[in-house]
């Protein structure tokens, strides 16, 4: 009997999204620390000098509100911070400023792309804590990140594999940032994920004791860490040991979860009503305005090209949000279908994933890619090109005819100039047994003879019109 056949995996998933306001939550410095100097981003507020009081950012109310919306939750209007106590070295006022009896985003749910659904429990508004490095023994702290805006998105206990952990964190991280409420950078920690999952018998009513696993910052962590803790806990019980409630550590280098501390229940965070801030009480009228302006959702771009596209194309689009807003611009199906092609199999090869970092080509560009393929001007290798050359900083901003004939790719279609080409191939001395042998019923050696066309033509000939005058005139 296999381990998931004995024992029901239960994972639910506590996801920290950072906000991207242009400052902190409680302070009027910067919030986008990237590349910066460590604590160069902060104030008297985020290193707790006495007497300093919080201001509240409006704009991340209303972000929370946005990001409310895309989780299909409910807002709610009335909302207010709490004081989570715990003393540690990038937590300086010793307390961090949340939301636990009275969150400001309430029950909603995630659909799936497989089909499923997890429901939300809940997602509180938070400050971030700093950030610590450990480097030959040391400790170094980086207060930059302390005060950072964040929505914690609690889920409920829906998920019971891997492979739906994966997935809900994939869809969850879609969702934030087609919401245009994060950078989501998970390499910069923009959004990190905390796995709680616990086995139980299967056909148990009642759940096992769970780990949780801290600070994952990639679906493929999520992954590989909830396979080896659901190896890990089915291991034990099968010894008839105990799971230990705890808080874990995961390592990519060794693919294992490690043991950091026992994990403490709420109280033991004394959480108390904060006081520096008073109660939030949110208009109906914000909540409107933000549903109004929320931007399309991924599962919109679903329906609009699922069925054009294939779902498995469509999902590989969907995680680069500037390429399937771009499609949804030039509503012809069949232009939708060849440029999505190019965008698969040329801008997201290896060697081209960098242009995804300048500007895309325009929308009149790419139709008229489209219709000088469709009119044969331009070859489909003609075409790619033509589209890599989009994004060449000195030929970006030409149309795309004038960048074609600079690169020397538009096709020769006048049917009489064709036949003088053929006329002067089907001359020379190297062509004549290839002639014969096609007269002959040697069908391959047409390929031969459409080479040569090509080559006299110097690339320019269109290939199919060239085959059919072969074929008329050597019949």
């Amino acid at each position: 009997m296999t381990d998931r056949a004995k024992y029901l995996p239960t994972i639910g998933i506590e996801c920290h999204v950072q906000l991207c306001t242009k400052t902190k939550l409680f302070s009027e410095v910067d919030n986008d620390a990237r590349g910066k100097e460590p604590n160069s981003c902060v104030s008297p507020v985020d290193y707790a000098l006495p007497g300093m009081l919080p201001r509240l950012n409006k704009t991340a109310i209303r972000y929370a509100v946005r990001a409310g919306l895309a989780l299909n939750s409910t807002i709610n209007l009335s909302s207010r911070f709490d004081r989570k106590h715990y003393f540690y070295p990038d937590l300086p006022k010793g307390y961090q400023i949340t939301q636990l009896f009275h969150p400001i985003i309430g029950e909603g749910y995630v659909e799936l792309p497989s089909g499923g659904k997890v429901r939300i429990e809940h997602a509180h508004l938070e400050e971030d804590a700093g950030k610590l490095s450990h480097e030959s023994g040391d400790s170094l702290v980086d207060l930059n990140r302390a005060g950072t805006p964040l929505i914690e998105i609690v889920s409920m206990p829906d998920i019971h594999s891997a492979a739906e952990a994966r997935e809900y964190t994939k869809e969850l991280w879609r969702l934030m940032t087609y919401a245009g409420v994060t950078f989501g950078d998970l390499y910069n920690g923009n959004m990190r994920f905390d796995v709680n999952i616990s086995l139980a018998p299967e056909g148990s009513d009642k759940l096992g004791t769970r780990a949780e696993i801290k600070n994952l910052n990639s679906f493929r962590s999520v992954e590989r860490a909830v396979e080896y803790e659901i190896k890990r806990q089915s291991k034990l019980l099968d010894k008839g040991e105990n799971v230990v409630q705890e808080t874990r550590g995961w390592s990519d280098a060794t693919g294992e979860t490690t043991s950091q501390r026992s994990k403490e229940e709420a109280q033991d965070y004394r959480y108390m009503p904060e006081p520096d801030i008073p109660p939030i009480r949110l208009e109906a009228k914000v909540v409107d305005e933000e549903c109004e302006n929320l931007p399309k959702m991924p599962s919109w771009y679903r329906s609009q090209f699922n069925d054009i596209l294939g779902a498995d194309t469509v999902e590989i689009l969907l995680d680069y949000r500037p390429l399937i807003e771009k499609l949804a611009e030039l509503e012809n199906t069949k232009a939708v279908k060849k440029i999505a092609n190019l965008f698969s199999s040329v801008l997201l090869a290896e060697e081209n994933t960098s242009l995804l970092n300048d500007e895309l080509p325009t929308k009149d560009q790419l139709l008229t890619l489209v219709e000088m393929n469709e009119k044969s001007e331009l070859s489909s290798t003609g075409a790619k090109e033509v589209f890599l050359k989009f994004f060449d900083p000195e030929m970006h901003y030409k149309d795309t005819r004038t960048i074609a004939k600079e690169l020397g790719v538009v096709q020769e279609n006048d049917l009489g100039a064709l036949e003088a080409i053929v006329d002067a191939v089907l001359v020379k001395p190297e062509t004549q047994q290839a002639q014969a042998d096609f007269k002959a019923g040697q069908e391959k050696v047409l390929g031969f003879l459409v080479g040569q066309v090509m080559k006299e033509s110097k690339g320019k000939a269109n290939p199919s019109a060239v085959q059919d005058i072969l074929r008329k005139k050597l019949s």
